[in-house]
């Protein structure tokens, strides 16, 4: 009987850095791409969104994503567009997320697109969108839903079955196993200690484990977050000035909308107006309900998100928030200031001592949120700079990823030691503190794969 056909990983994203999730398996000139993320941050890193696909899209015949934020499947449109076919598996989350990110992220490209080209600050002459709201709607033909802990097979011989990740509604690690082998993604790993999104569920046993990094060298802080966020809006209300939270619309919206109620409620904070001032944002917190299964929200915490914020529906009330006459709260998408209604906010706000701009996230590289964190006394918004006086402030401890301790606990849940580790899905001194913490605590081997790096199990003797 002649051996089974190795797998083959290709590490096409996420290596070297937090985004741009895409892993490419092969076997028996199959191919399936785990996730399909857009490269975010850094300017050599976007310019990767328009290069080539490192292999032709018509190759693929599957692609299966772990969750629906855009860095895991923002580049979907544009693969389907240069000629993908095959399935796109997800989550029955994920599956009702994407409509609504990949419909917004096509539309807001447009909208840049525009822009760019009506006030002529674009190098490119015209400035094209990656990909438009209708190529976007197109790619959503090919998504099919499987649920947790249900086994489904991408391409023949090949099985897979989504548990749950706790980082957003739908969020999965994803388990893939052939006679050949088995590898375990980790996908994004919410917190066991997450005040919205119940923990994640135990690492499936496989030789090649595949584990993000996004907090891999940091632990969050032992005191609660919500005490810095009172702290931070009391003094700016006390002041007169407006609180302004960039928040990624998918997750953390909606679980800094339930701390910002229950510190209203608890009067930590004062009786001021909270808004909610994104589309995508809005939207996403209708489909709470349906998947409460996934949440530790009750019901009346649910009822109270959709009753007591005030959701921003029109562009008229998005530039009335811009001179706001009393003291508020604006939450607004995006969370690390790329794109999206946050900006017009940052730019009418940001000269203005008296606010304060709270970021409540990961801030990848390159991006006007790390930027405007590390100190940055202007940023360049819409073509223009624009100073920065508002106090800013980093809240790490609201984010959605688990620290380097959560993501060891996570892996300590193996059965067995794995053959070998690959750390991913980090800025570099953040893998790499991981990968260390890996070899220290367990005695596993582990690495840190470079970007379009290979690796084939078996190895080959």
């Amino acid at each position: 009987m002649s051996a089974p056909a190795p797998l083959t990983l290709r590490f096409l994203g996420a290596a070297g850095t937090v985004t741009g999730s895409r892993y490419l398996l092969e076997s028996s000139g199959r191919r399936v791409l785990v996730d399909c993320g857009l490269f975010q941050g850094l300017k050599q890193l976007r310019l990767r969104n328009w290069a080539p696909f490192p292999v032709p899209a018509d190759t693929i015949d599957a692609v299966v994503l772990t969750h629906a934020h855009l860095d895991h499947s923002g580049y979907l449109p544009r693969l389907v567009e240069e000629g993908f076919r095959g399935i796109i598996h997800v989550t029955p989350g994920t599956r009702d997320l994407l409509p609504i990110l990949l419909r917004d992220a096509g539309r807001l490209q447009e909208e840049d697109a525009r822009y760019a080209n009506r006030h002529g600050f674009s190098k490119h002459s015209p400035a094209l969108p990656l990909y438009t709201e209708s190529q976007a709607m197109r790619a959503l033909e090919q998504v099919r839903a499987h649920p947790f802990d249900r086994a489904f097979e991408p391409l023949p011989g090949l099985a897979a079955m989504f548990s749950h990740a706790g980082h957003i509604v739908g969020a999965a690690s994803l388990h893939l196993a052939s006679e050949a082998g088995s590898i375990t993604f980790s996908g994004d790993l919410g917190r066991a200690d997450d005040p919205v999104m119940r923990p994640p569920a135990h690492a499936e046993q496989a030789d090649l484990v595949v584990i993000e990094s996004t907090y891999g060298n940091r632990r969050h802080a032992a005191a609660p977050s919500d005490v810095e966020l009172a702290e931070v809006i009391s003094r700016t209300a006390a002041r007169g000035g407006t609180t302004l939270i960039p928040a990624f619309a998918v997750g953390r919206a909606q679980a800094v909308l339930h701390a910002l109620l229950r510190l209203k409620a608890a009067g930590r904070i004062p009786d001021l107006p909270i808004y909610l001032n994104s589309p995508m944002a809005a939207q996403v917190s209708r489909l709470v309900e349906p998947h409460a299964d996934e949440l530790r929200l009750s019901e009346s915490e649910r009822r109270d998100l959709a009753e007591k914020i005030r959701y921003i529906r029109t562009e008229e009330e998005s530039r009335a928030l811009n001179a706001p006459a009393f003291p508020s709260v604006i939450v607004a998408a995006s969370g690390m200031a790329t794109g999206g209604r946050v900006l017009h906010h940052l730019k009418a706000l940001a000269p203005h001592p008296e606010h304060a701009i709270v970021f409540v996230g990961h801030q990848a590289a390159g991006t006007r949120g790390a930027s405007l964190v590390a100190g940055a006394d202007s940023v360049r918004l819409h073509g223009q700079w624009v100073p920065v006086r508002a106090q800013v402030q980093a809240i790490e401890g609201m984010s959605s990823h688990a620290d380097q301790t959560q993501l060891l606990a996570w892996l300590s849940t193996l059965q067995r030691r794995p053959a070998h580790v690959y750390v991913t899905h980090g800025e570099p001194e953040s893998s790499d503190a991981l990968r260390q913490a890996i070899e220290e605590r367990f005695g596993w081997s582990a690495s840190v794969p470079e970007h379009l790096d290979a690796v084939t199990w078996p190895p080959a003797l």
